[in-house]
């Protein structure tokens, strides 16, 4: 019996299989097999996949490129949800075909808010050193 499965092992096989979905899904959005007119005229970028415990549920966290009508795409890819699964299901082999549940990558803009808030000039005056 083999059941000796530590939190890190399966904290390590999580991220494993998050990253495998990731690339399946970014594999799948560059060829364009998805036939939707939104998902044809924007790059998307797949930039986070998290599992659930259980490997039932996968979050996806996607970002147009330069962020152009992010909506659209979210809505596209969630209307493609069912296709986008059988996909993961068919070249990511696990017991169970993992729910797919689309959400836009917000940690871009809130790099980009910080960087501004550092670069304030009040900010920076109290940065400098002495």
């Amino acid at each position: 019996m083999r059941n000796s499965e530590t939190p890190e092992t399966r904290s390590v096989r999580l991220l494993k299989v998050g990253e495998q979905v990731r690339h399946v899904l970014s594999e799948i959005l560059q060829r364009g097999d998805v036939h939707d007119e939104t998902l044809a005229r924007h790059l998307v970028s797949v930039t986070e996949v998290r599992m659930s415990p259980d490997l039932r549920h996968a979050t996806v966290f996607v970002k147009p490129l330069l962020g152009k009508e992010e909506e659209a795409v979210l809505k596209a890819l969630r209307t493609n949800t069912a296709y986008l699964q059988r996909e993961v299901a068919a070249k990511v082999k696990m017991k169970y075909a993992a729910r797919l549940k689309f959400l836009a990558d917000e940690s871009f803009d809130e790099g980009t808010h910080i960087d501004r808030l550092l670069r304030d000039p009040k900010v920076a005056q109290d940065l400098g050193g002495d």
